[in-house]
């Protein structure tokens, strides 16, 4: 126990939901291994799956380009809500988007690429921006698809003005079908995407050791139930093809008809189309995703001011 803090126990207790003492008994029996008492939390049925659920949080907006059939989509932070209200970042995220398009879509190749109205690169760019508006701001992440043949759809959730929003979606699709129909289908599995945010478009594409974790904690959970090993050994099968079912792209049922799955959905639009389509990639930012905003006494901060 000596390993496990207060602030440890505080941490996950903030993570899962847990009450103080099964935070303090997980960190224990998983000798302060956050992510090892976060699963054994789930094991136990102590703590949902979703571990951060009302912590990811940051500021800026999602920039979303296309043209012809490649899209991009950006994401750029500032420290508040009210400078992503400001028209001038507004502008900046979308030249940064539209830029993006002219490059293999990392933030790398868009950092280093050159920012039309300024002749200078992205990143000095925004350092100028930053100079500027007095606000620190940063190009977080970005992804690019794009299709020889077909449309790359596009949506924004949440948007503030054309193209930009908190929450970015792309959708590849493969076909030399009829373009506004297979675009039509393209944003319903957009929207779809954003609602649901799969892991993957297949089930076999899913990231092993995330497959492993689950099964994991399923196994865990199955032999709570004292049955034997040949039982419980079915019981996590059963769980873990639900558990693809749920995070892959293809098999979860369309938000829009969910008598049928994404995959049958799109079958179902070849008829509107007018030849087969293949949903080859996907992409989804959401704003913040996976950052922690640092929690502050506002009132404490107005007396420590007022003291100096």
């Amino acid at each position: 126990m000596s390993n496990v803090t207060a602030a440890m126990v505080k941490d996950l207790r903030e993570k899962t939901g847990a009450g103080m003492m099964d935070c303090k008994k997980a960190l224990a029996e998983t000798n302060g291994d956050m992510e090892a008492a976060i699963d054994w939390l789930r094991a136990k049925g102590i703590a949902k799956a979703d571990k951060k659920s009302g912590r990811t949080a940051a500021e800026g907006l999602i920039g979303i380009a296309s043209a012809g059939n490649k899209a991009v989509v950006v994401e750029v932070n500032s420290e508040t809500d009210f400078v992503a209200r400001n028209d001038a970042f507004q502008d900046l995220v979308r030249g940064v988007a539209n830029v993006a398009l002219g490059t293999d879509g990392t933030v790398d190749a868009i950092s280093a690429a050159t920012y039309p109205s300024s002749g200078k690169s992205v990143a000095d760019t925004i350092k100028d921006a930053i100079a500027h508006i007095g606000e620190n701001m940063n190009l977080r992440r970005s992804a690019a698809l794009s299709v020889d043949e077909g449309v790359v759809a596009t949506y924004i959730h949440n948007g503030v003005a054309d193209g930009l929003g908190k929450l970015g979606v792309l959708v590849a699709l493969k076909s030399t079908g009829d373009k506004e129909a297979l675009n039509a289908i393209g944003r319903q599995v957009a929207m779809h995407v954003a609602a649901t945010s799969p892991l993957a478009l297949r089930p076999e594409d899913v990231d092993a050791a995330v497959a492993e974790r689950e099964r994991n904690v399923f196994i865990e959970q199955s032999r709570a139930s004292g049955k034997p090993d040949n039982i419980i050994e079915k019981m996590v099968e059963g769980r873990m093809r639900k558990f693809f079912e749920e995070v892959a792209l293809l098999s979860q049922a369309f938000v829009m008809n969910p008598d049928l799955t994404v995959a049958a959905a799109v079958k179902e639009a070849e008829k509107s189309v007018g030849a087969p389509i293949e949903v080859v990639g996907m992409a989804r930012l959401l704003l913040g995703d996976g950052i922690e905003k640092e929690e502050t006494d506002f009132a404490a901060e107005v007396a420590a001011a007022a003291k100096g």
